[in-house]
């Protein structure tokens, strides 16, 4: 990271205009994370901001930690690229959600380890891509902004020397961190297909289960006994084996069989006595003559669950029958893993350890799919790197594609198996609010004392808990905020001040607060609103470009409604001729209302100076026929759209929100106003509660 540090008070002649000499100044700050942005980090003097009484806003104050906006990034990858999940199984990018739990890494001591975090946002985007091939064979595709970790520090996947484009980048023999993929992936190894399915049952039964025929003479009658049973402590590998059994016809009871000890985990038992049942198990685990790859597959992970370890990040599978043993021999040989052969112990039990460390491993289970989490897991795991991932080729393939970003609770996550930078979590972009120029995208004003000079304009006594706003004029949960963390501290300031709050973001990192909202929701009234523009997803990458998707931020909707909120959405803007009609309309209602929002503000596309200059060169470019159109609802310097076509969407909005089963209105139906100090005061039916902390407006008081 480059720190370029100012003195308090030092001229800086790469600060904004009117504050090169600032005497609350602190420092610029450039940083790759955040290519071409500028930070700009300030004392301020004052946290609330105090809104005009001839305003139209139907609040009176407001915080903002930041001014402009971070959001734009292009860190992503191919949504095929697979991730490393936090119970040691893996998932193609395009497949996460937010909230998944993943592997990160994490600095500890004189080691980097693995740890597990959870994805707190994801976006996809459109960008050129790029092939980054390693000499053990792996492959991944990102962008030219994307950064893997190298011995030698984070490096982009393109850069140069010297000039604007001047930043540490990706060269031949470069040696990424991790562990890598190589080329012996589990693709066509689908645990699905009946021939894995019978290699996991002949490898679990052949190793832990008991097949029995005895025979019991007696003086009227010989008892004869067909009984098979299967005994674990790990219930997964149990209910998988009994699962696959009934897919073979073969039905199986579930019993007790040995009580929990100090020593040693409770185990149950699938079995059955029926002959039929039994016999058929015979059968289905009879080694083939010529076995498939898809069995030898499953066979490992049947026997790994059986009588497999994983210790210390040693893989082995112990038993003393050579027809298992010399099995498995032959699956890991099939699949070029590394191995040997350890023993006969005194017992007679021999072991086959797998070789090469975490690389082999992980390949072993990405080909046997082990059903029991507790063995894969890489927790705490120390950083080595023993494959060979030297960069043997970088190559532009000349096209763009659609690919994935995501927000971790790290800053990284392990993308085909070496460690991947993550983007901070964004919103979207503003411009079509707030945007008056790049400057605002890269020049970011951040109040690094915030949260302290809110705590202390709290605690006047002329102070008398009025609602407060956040979120109306930049983003409070923009990407900046997953570095500074300011939130967290507002948020606790406005709870120990008896402060109700409300919060409007279009940023997915909110979730990483709803904890915190929780315990301030038990004192004051918190109100939360997500705003969602586009809710489809061609039409999203070309307005909105490395934007969160309306289904990540849906699923903030839904985390924050499970946590007991009752959040509003707004659908804003509406475009004209592009997101107004019944079907679009009735799409996005209809997954706002299964997020479990209970509110909806809808409103037509403004376009304000600056906003509208771009918005004309994008509706040129994308959509052509339109621009007569939007010409005449946007004529001049006008900014709103007519009246007569706020009413007719208004017409077409409202009975969709009646089906739906959804409250709302449009934007410019709020209640009416009157320039008089205090929200509270504004709202006639508001009533204030006293709790231990102060004041509490009733959420009638809030906007939303």
């Amino acid at each position: 990271m480059r720190w370029n540090g100012q003195a308090i008070g030092a001229s800086d002649a790469n600060a904004l205009p009117g504050m090169e000499h600032l005497g609350g100044f602190v420092r610029s700050v450039t940083t790759p994370e955040f290519a071409g942005m500028t930070f700009h980090e300030v004392i301020a003097k004052s946290a609330l901001n105090h809104v005009p009484g001839a305003s139209a806003m139907p609040f009176d104050w407001t915080v903002n930690p930041y001014r402009g906006c971070s959001h734009a990034c292009s860190y992503c990858l191919a949504p095929e690229t697979t991730i490393l999940l936090a119970d040691g199984r893996t998932r193609a990018l395009g497949d996460l959600r937010v909230g998944d739990s993943i592997i990160g890494t994490e600095r500890r001591g004189e080691y980097r380890r693995y740890v597990a975090t959870t994805v707190r946002a994801k976006w996809t985007t459109n960008r050129r891509a790029h092939r980054v091939t390693l000499a053990d064979g792996t492959e991944l595709i990102a962008s030219a902004d994307h950064r893997f970790l190298t011995e030698r520090g984070w490096k982009h996947v393109m850069g140069a020397m010297s000039g604007p484009g001047q930043r540490p980048y990706l060269t031949l023999n470069n040696r990424l961190m991790g562990f890598g993929i190589g080329t012996a992936r589990a693709a066509g190894h689908d645990s699905t297909e009946r021939s894995w399915r019978l290699g996991y049952l002949a490898g679990m039964i052949q190793g832990d289960g008991m097949i029995l025929h005895k025979t019991y003479p007696r003086p009227q009658r010989t008892w004869t006994i067909h009984a098979f049973r299967l005994a674990l402590a790990d219930t997964e590998a149990l209910e998988r084996t009994q699962a696959l059994l009934a897919l073979e016809g073969i039905p199986t009871n579930v019993r007790p069989f040995t009580a929990a000890t100090e020593q040693r985990r409770a185990m149950l038992a699938i079995h059955t006595a029926r002959k039929e049942g039994v016999a058929a198990i015979e059968t289905l685990i009879q080694r083939p003559t010529h076995p498939s790859e898809e069995w030898l597959a499953g066979y490992l992970g049947g026997i790994f669950d059986a009588e497999g370890s994983c210790s210390q990040g040693v893989l082995r599978i112990s038993n003393k029958s050579e027809n298992v043993l010399g099995t498995v021999r032959e699956a890991l040989a099939c699949f070029d893993i590394p191995a040997v052969t350890e023993g006969p112990r005194p017992n007679g039990v021999s072991a086959i350890r797998v070789t090469g460390g975490l690389a082999s491993r992980m390949r072993f289970f990405d080909i046997s799919h082990p059903a029991i989490t507790r063995k894969l897991s890489i927790v705490d795991t120390a950083v080595k790197t023993s494959s060979d991932l030297r960069v043997v080729g970088i190559e532009d393939l000349g096209h763009s594609i659609d690919m994935v970003d995501i927000t971790t609770g790290t800053g990284d996550f392990i993308a085909n198996g070496v460690i991947s930078h993550n983007c901070f979590a964004r919103g979207t972009h503003e411009y079509l609010e707030l945007d008056a120029g790049r400057d605002f995208d890269s020049q970011i004003v951040v109040k690094v004392n915030v949260a302290d000079v809110l705590r202390t304009e709290l605690a006047r006594p002329s102070w008398t808990g009025e609602p407060v706003m956040l979120g109306t004029n930049t983003d409070p949960y923009q990407r900046a905020e997953g570095r500074y963390r300011l939130m967290p501290g507002i948020i606790q300031a406005l709870t120990d001040a008896g402060t109700p709050f409300s919060i409007l973001t279009k940023g997915t990192l909110l979730r990483r607060d709803l904890p915190l909202l929780t315990e301030a929701s038990r004192e004051v009234d918190v109100s939360l609103a997500m705003s969602i523009a586009v809710f489809d997803d061609a039409l999203q990458r070309t307005l909105e470009p490395g934007t969160p998707s309306a289904a990540a931020r849906l699923e903030t909707v839904r985390a924050a409604t499970d946590a007991g909120f009752r959040v509003t959405v707004f659908l804003m803007p509406i475009l004209p001729h592009l997101t107004d009609s019944i079907a679009t309309l009735d799409d996005a209602l209809g997954r706002i209302r299964a997020s479990g929002a209970h509110r909806v503000v809808f409103g037509a596309l403004h376009l304000r100076p600056g906003a509208k200059q771009w918005f004309w060169q994008w509706l040129q470019r994308e959509h052509p026929e339109l621009v007569g159109s939007y010409r005449g609802l946007y004529p001049g310097a006008s900014a709103y759209a007519p009246k007569p076509y706020r009413q007719w969407l208004a017409k077409r909005v409202r009975p969709l929100l009646r089906v739906h089963g959804l409250t709302g209105h449009a934007e410019e139906e709020a209640p009416p106003r009157e320039p008089v100090p205090g929200l509270a005061a504004r709202r006639a039916a508001a009533s204030v509660v006293t709790t231990s902390r102060g004041r509490r407006a009733d959420a009638a008081a809030m906007l939303f």
